[in-house]
C-alpha cells in the first residue's frame, strides 16, 4: 500500500515561490497570531550550548512573568530529568541568559530569583549618560534677578488738589535681568559594541544578498556555436519535457551553452548536468537553466603546452661505442675502453709496479 500524501503540505509547497532545494530542509513559514515567543537566533544556533539547554532556555523564555522555573518544577513538565535539567541551567547560567540572585525581603526571610535575559549581550553596552536639564546648568546670576533700586518719593501733592493715579515707569535697562545662557550641549559616550559571542553560520533573512554571477559567455562567439547553443535548447524539452522553454529564454541561454560547447563539453554530458535531479514542482526551468549554466561551468580544456608537460619523459639511450684495444662494441656516453680491457690494463699496471719495486 502506497504511502499516503498529505494534500495540505502538497499545495504549501506548491505556493513556495522559486525553486526548491534538491536537499535540505524546506521552511513553509505561516506567520503567528497569538501564543507565540520570538527566539534570537544567538540563542537557537548558539555552539556552545547543547540542544537541552537551549530547549530549556525557549521554555522558560515564553513562560509568563512569576511562574516557578525550578529544577523540580521544569521536571514535572519536560520529559527530562533533574540531572539533565539541572545541567542545561549551569549551561545557561554559565553564558549569561540565566542568573540566580539571591535577595533578603523586609520580613528577614532570603529567597533566591531567577532572572533570565532574552539577550543578555545588550547588558554588556555602555548607557548614554541622562543630560543635565537646562535650568541646573543657568549661571548664578540668572536664576535671582537683580533687584530694581527704590524710586525716588514722589513730592507732597496739595491738601485741595486730587493726588494723580501713579504712572508704571519702564525699568531701568540695568535692572533686567541678563538672559540664561544656553546649556552646553550634553557630552555622550560612544558606545563600544562588545564582541559578538558567536558568529552565525546563516546569515539573518535582512540580510543583503550578493549580486547573482553573470551567466558566462564564449571567449570567442561565432555563429557555429551560436546555431550548436540554439539546437541543443531547442532540442532539450524532448530528452526533458519539463524542460520546455520559450523563444525568448533560449535567445537568454545561448551565451551560456556556447560556453559550454566552446570547452570541449559534450551534449550528452550537458544535457544530463542541466536536467538531472529537478525541483519537483518545477515553475521556472528558465532559471535552473540559468542557475546551473552559470554553477556548473566545467573549466576550459588544457592547451599543448599543458599536455606537453602530461606527457611522458623521454628515456634517454646510451649509445653503442667500439673498444680502442679489442674492437668490441659497449654502451657508454663517450668513446674508449671496455670494461674488461680497462680491468685488464689496471692488473698489468700493479704487476709492472710490484716487478719493480722488487728489483
Amino acid at each position: 500500500m502506497d504511502t499516503q500524501q498529505n494534500t495540505a503540505l502538497t499545495r504549501a509547497l506548491a505556493e513556495i515561490p522559486g525553486p526548491l532545494p534538491a536537499s535540505g530542509v524546506i521552511h513553509i513559514v505561516i506567520p503567528h497570531t497569538d501564543r507565540f515567543t520570538v527566539v534570537g537566533n544567538h540563542l537557537a544556533q548558539h555552539p556552545d550550548l547543547s540542544c537541552t539547554a537551549i530547549g530549556i532556555a525557549v521554555r522558560i523564555q515564553s513562560l509568563p512573568q512569576g511562574v516557578e522555573v525550578s529544577i523540580k518544577a521544569l521536571a514535572a513538565h519536560c520529559r527530562e530529568g533533574e540531572k539533565r535539567i539541572a545541567a542545561a541551567l549551569r549551561e545557561l547560567e554559565a553564558l549569561g541568559y540565566l542568573q540566580r540572585l539571591r535577595d533578603r525581603l523586609p520580613s528577614g526571610r532570603v529567597i533566591t530569583r531567577t532572572v533570565f535575559c532574552n539577550q543578555p549581550t545588550a547588558l554588556l553596552r555602555p548607557r548614554r549618560q541622562a543630560a543635565a536639564p537646562p535650568h541646573a546648568q543657568a549661571p548664578a546670576q540668572a536664576q535671582a534677578p537683580t533687584q530694581a533700586p527704590d524710586p525716588a518719593p514722589a513730592p507732597a501733592a496739595r491738601p485741595e488738589q486730587p493726588r494723580p493715579p501713579a504712572q508704571p515707569e519702564p525699568p531701568a535697562p540695568e535692572t533686567l535681568a541678563a538672559p540664561p545662557a544656553p546649556p552646553p550641549p550634553p557630552s555622550f559616550v560612544t558606545p563600544t559594541a562588545p564582541p559578538p559571542l558567536f558568529v552565525p553560520l546563516v546569515p539573518p533573512p535582512t540580510a543583503p544578498k550578493p549580486p547573482p554571477r553573470p551567466l558566462p559567455r564564449p571567449s570567442e562567439p561565432t555563429p557555429e556555436l551560436d546555431r550548436a547553443a540554439t539546437a541543443f535548447l531547442s532540442d532539450l524539452h524532448r530528452h526533458a519535457p519539463q524542460f520546455t522553454l520559450s523563444e525568448d529564454d533560449v535567445r537568454r541561454l545561448v551565451p551560456g551553452v556556447a560556453a559550454w560547447l566552446e570547452r570541449a563539453a559534450r551534449p550528452e554530458a550537458m544535457r544530463h548536468a542541466l536536467t538531472d535531479d529537478p525541483p519537483h514542482p518545477l515553475k521556472h526551468p528558465a532559471k535552473l537553466l540559468k542557475y546551473r549554466l552559470t554553477e556548473l561551468l566545467p573549466p576550459p580544456p588544457p592547451g599543448i603546452h599543458d599536455l606537453a608537460a602530461l606527457a611522458r619523459p623521454r628515456i634517454t639511450v646510451t649509445p653503442f661505442q667500439t673498444c680502442d684495444d679489442c674492437d668490441r662494441a659497449f654502451r657508454s656516453p663517450t668513446p674508449g675502453r671496455c670494461r674488461d680491457c680497462r680491468e685488464h690494463r689496471t692488473h698489468q699496471a700493479h704487476r709492472t709496479e710490484e716487478v719493480r719495486t722488487a728489483a
